[in-house]
């Protein structure tokens, strides 16, 4: 159960407050207990879509920070236009290094459906942490 938690609090951070290594984490922890892949998989799943969500929200909150002419003329431009361009599916890359986060907290200030961006972040994540498993689980 331990591992569990340990794996949903490190994927939670990893999409939220610091660039993590939850990816690293779910390789030593399939390593360590291959028979709890799945149930690491979805507690990963889980806990890093949690913590997109809570960047969609933020965003939300952003937009009494900041006007859309200030937005969509600074260095956030491409990622709006990616949003404004496919609209929540942009969201199935939410799992992506460094964009991702941005994606998910600039969909929250354009105000995406709630609903559909959560299933598109959730899908994109699943995805990416389904394929780390079994890659992990191919090499043992």
């Amino acid at each position: 159960m331990t591992e569990l938690w340990l794996m949903f609090s490190a994927a939670f951070i990893a999409a939220t407050l610091l660039p993590g290594g939850s990816e690293v984490l779910l390789v030593a922890l399939i390593d360590n207990t291959p028979e709890k892949w799945l149930p690491l998989v979805i507690v990963a799943t889980l806990g890093n879509g949690l913590g997109s969500i809570t960047s969609y929200y933020l965003g939300t909150l952003g937009r009494f920070a900041t006007t859309p002419e200030a937005m969509a003329q600074g260095r956030y431009r491409h990622s709006i236009g990616l949003l404004k361009r496919y609209g929540y599916w942009s969201l199935l890359l939410a799992w992506m290094p460094l964009i991702g986060d941005l994606l998910c907290l600039l969909a929250g200030w354009l105000k995406l459906p709630v609903v559909k961006s959560s299933i598109m972040i959730f899908i994109g994540k699943g995805i990416r942490y389904l394929l780390v498993a079994a890659l992990t689980l191919h090499w043992l």
